[in-house]
């Protein structure tokens, strides 16, 4: 079973973050997802990934009530 790296419960549905390699439960997920950096992280993952930097780490999770430096 794997545990999420952001509320440290035991989780046996997971995902990796869109900001960086934390792996989520799905309560975490749902946060992250309302974040309103959420889609500047995906778009610069995407972006990386074009330039096949596959080993990307995100662009930082700021918290929940953080912002993304730009």
């Amino acid at each position: 079973m794997n545990k999420c790296d952001r509320c440290h419960r035991p989780t046996r549905i997971s995902t990796t973050s869109w900001f960086n390699t934390d792996t989520l439960c799905p309560t975490c997920e749902d946060e992250e997802c309302r974040h309103p950096d959420y889609e500047y992280a995906k778009q610069v993952e995407r972006e990386a990934v074009m330039r096949k930097d596959f080993n990307f780490v995100g662009v930082g999770w700021p918290g929940v009530d953080g912002r993304v430096q730009r």
